[in-house]
C-alpha cells in the first residue's frame, strides 16, 4: 500500500469516527432526559421481572423442594433471559410524521432527538444552527409543561417546531447532494437551509421569552416563519418580504 493510499485510509477512518461522534452528540438536555427516562423505565421492568422470578424461586425452594445446583443454574439462565427480554427494547426514535402529534410536554425533547439524527447530513453552518436550536428548545421546554395544549399559542408552537422545522430540514435532504450548491432564484439550497434555520432559531427563542413573560398575544400566527417554504428548498420562487 502506497503512502497516498495509507493517507486515504486514514482520512476515511477519521471521517467515519467524526461522523460517529456527530451522530451520538446531543444538541440539548431534553433529548438526553427523554433517553434517560426510557432507560430508567427499561431497568425498572428488568428489576420487577427479575424480582418476580427470584420470589417464585424462593417460594419453590421453601415450599416444594430446594433448588440445588441444577435449579440455581436454571435460575441464573432464567434471570439472564429476563434481562435480555425486558432490556432489549431500543429507544423509539421519532419520525418526522410523529412530531406534529407529539405530546406538547415532550415536543422539545423529541424534536431534539429527530434533529440529532439529521445533523450529520447537514452542512457545517447548518449544524451550528441546529446546536443553537437545541439551546432554544431547552429554554422553551419548561414553558410547554404548563401551556394549554388546546390554546392558539400551543398550535403555533407545534406548527413551528413540529412541522415547519422538520419540513425545512427534510426538504433540504430530498435535494440530490450534487445540486445543493447550485443557485435557484438567487440562492443555493445550502444558503436557504442556513437562512431558514437561523429564522427558526430566533422564532423559538422569541416564543420562549413570550411564554415566560406570559405574553401570549405575541404568539399569534406569524407569517414571517412561514417563509421557510420559500426560497428554493421546494423549488419555489422567493415570496416578497
Amino acid at each position: 500500500m502506497t503512502m497516498s493510499e495509507v493517507d486515504k485510509v486514514r482520512i476515511s477512518a477519521a471521517s467515519a469516527i467524526e461522523r460517529s461522534r456527530e451522530r451520538r452528540r446531543p444538541i440539548g438536555t431534553k433529548s438526553v432526559a427523554l433517553r434517560r427516562q426510557h432507560l430508567y423505565k427499561k431497568l425498572g421492568r428488568v428489576l420487577i421481572a427479575g424480582g418476580i422470578v427470584l420470589l417464585g424461586a424462593a417460594l419453590f425452594g421453601a415450599l416444594i423442594q430446594p433448588l440445588g445446583f441444577t435449579g440455581l443454574l436454571a435460575l441464573f439462565v432464567l434471570l439472564i433471559g429476563v434481562a435480555v427480554l425486558f432490556g432489549r427494547s431500543p429507544f423509539p426514535e421519532p419520525r418526522q410524521a410523529d412530531l406534529p402529534k407529539a405530546d406538547l410536554k415532550q415536543l422539545a425533547g423529541r424534536t431534539e432527538i429527530w434533529l440529532e439524527a439529521q445533523r450529520p447530513a447537514l452542512p457545517a453552518p447548518a449544524r451550528q444552527l441546529v446546536d443553537g436550536i437545541g439551546v432554544q428548545l431547552d429554554l422553551l421546554a419548561p414553558q410547554l409543561q404548563t401551556l394549554d395544549a388546546a390554546s392558539p399559542a400551543a398550535a403555533n408552537i407545534r406548527k413551528l417546531v413540529g412541522e415547519d422545522l422538520p419540513e425545512l430540514v427534510a426538504g433540504y435532504q430530498r435535494i440530490p447532494a450534487g445540486l445543493r450548491k447550485e443557485a435557484h432564484a438567487g440562492r443555493t439550497p445550502d444558503e436557504t437551509l442556513v437562512g431558514g434555520l437561523g429564522m427558526i432559531e430566533r422564532e423559538i427563542g422569541d416564543a420562549a421569552r413570550s411564554l415566560a413573560a406570559g405574553d401570549l398575544d405575541k404568539l399569534a400566527t406569524r407569517e414571517r416563519y412561514l417563509q421557510l417554504k420559500y426560497q428554493g428548498i421546494e423549488g419555489e420562487d422567493t415570496p416578497p418580504v
